[in-house]
């Protein structure tokens, strides 16, 4: 009798509902079905990849083109076609013009670092077998002539846009996640991975998240940002045009939120590739590596560098519940990201496929800004990676947001 008491005494405590079996013995009452489990087994393989290879047929979709413009307008087309409604941002990206004599721009030389590397005790610094990296700008590394000639357009300065569409929370409108990704890419390839993996990644959550018998708390926004291989230029338009539009109620008296107050930002850059480092004949593993994982990314020097901890760490224990093959690690090296202009102004966090500083900076990832980023390189263990950081993502934002299954 005693230890039944320390029982019902532990489920009570716990705040399970109690219910009284036929017998008369109370019982903890069974516990609805999860929505977020319900949300999470609605993401699909086949529609990620088809969504991937939908955006490859824009070539890298470089900013300043037709082709990016082109694959602006069909992103806003299939958010459409979801429910979610879209709006478009507008900047202007004008850069300083090339130094005179400097000619066309030229292949260019070994980045040293890509990330925040610390060289000090205790920092981030490349580990194991090293390679460099480089942004190709040379059209006949291409070999494939549709993808060299859908890649021929050079960018132009001048105005630019990106779109974003929203699911307006049902009771609390006036808060919003921003869950973002790049679509622009170069490289004199398809931009698959980077940011075809990202941004296929976003999309499908739009997708779901905009059914009709979803519903949310607070509001969500999918972000497609352009010009961030140019230097993050989209999402930072978006933070300096709206940051002080927060939480503004507009018209007043309305209930409309044109740009909820920030809860949180999470990227998500380059999903696909987690392969190893090189060999050391420089060639590398052509298989997804069996020890491949999803890092979770929060930058230490950030303002809100610990809430933004918080926030990783919560993804990190989604993961756990919700991914299906792979697991998620934490890292507090975030750099060179659409996540940066927002990181002390909100909690930031990045999604991808290796850790940003001592993989990808040391030459772990041959696709990145090369020919080889087109759809046939990846194979579905690879685009699986893509998928369970979906169902990361989606796993953490769900609960964050309030979400529930309307009957």
């Amino acid at each position: 009798m005693r230890f039944m008491i320390v029982k019902l005494f532990a489920v009570a405590a716990c705040g399970l509902p109690l219910a009284v079996s036929a017998g008369g013995r109370q019982q903890a009452a069974p516990l609805a079905e999860d929505p977020v489990k319900e949300l999470v087994g609605r993401l699909d393989l086949e529609k990620y990849k088809a969504t991937i290879k939908g955006l490859t047929q824009f070539g890298d979709r470089r900013q300043g083109t037709d082709r990016n413009r082109a694959a602006v307008d069909w992103i806003e087309a299939q958010l459409k076609s979801y429910g979610c409604v879209t709006e478009r941002l507008k900047y202007e990206f004008n850069p300083p013009p090339p130094p005179a004599g400097a000619g066309a721009p030229a292949t260019p030389g070994p980045v040293i670092a890509s990330g925040e590397v610390r060289l000090g005790v205790g920092g981030s610094r490349y580990r194991g077998i090293t390679r460099p990296t480089s942004v190709n700008n040379d059209s006949s590394r291409q070999p494939d002539a549709r993808i060299r000639e859908l890649n021929t357009q050079p960018a132009t300065p001048g105005p630019r846009e990106e779109v974003y569409c929203t699911k307006v929370g049902s009771t609390r409108p006036y808060e919003m996640y921003i869950v973002g990704a790049h679509m622009d890419g170069h490289g004199w390839g398809e931009a698959a991975n980077d940011n075809g993996s990202g941004t296929a990644l976003v999309m499908e959550l739009a997708r779901i998240f905009s059914m009709p018998d979803v519903r949310t708390d607070r509001t969500i926004r999918f972000a497609l940002w352009n010009n961030e291989e140019t230097g993050l230029n989209g999402a930072r338009a978006y933070a300096e045009q709206r940051v002080e539009l927060q939480g503004k109620e507009n018209p007043p008296g309305s209930g409309k939120y044109p740009e909820p107050t920030w809860l949180g930002m999470i990227q998500h850059d380059m999903m696909l590739w987690d392969h190893g480092m090189p060999r050391a004949d420089g060639t590398w593993n052509p298989e997804q590596r069996p020890e491949a994982d999803i890092n979770i990314e929060f930058q230490s020097t950030a303002k809100f560098a610990d809430q933004a901890m918080k926030l990783a760490f919560f993804f990190r224990d989604a993961n756990e519940k919700y991914a299906t093959d792979y697991p998620a690690a934490v890292g507090p090296h975030m750099t060179n990201t659409d996540s940066t202009p927002f990181m002390d102004l909100v909690p930031a966090i990045s999604l991808r496929e290796n850790e940003r500083g001592m993989h990808t900076g040391a030459g772990w990832n041959p696709t990145w800004h090369q020919p080889i980023d087109v759809f046939s390189t990846f194979s579905d263990k690879d685009f699986r990676l893509g998928l369970n950081a979906a169902q990361t993502t989606l796993g953490a934002i769900a609960p964050l947001a309030g979400a529930s299954l309307k009957p």
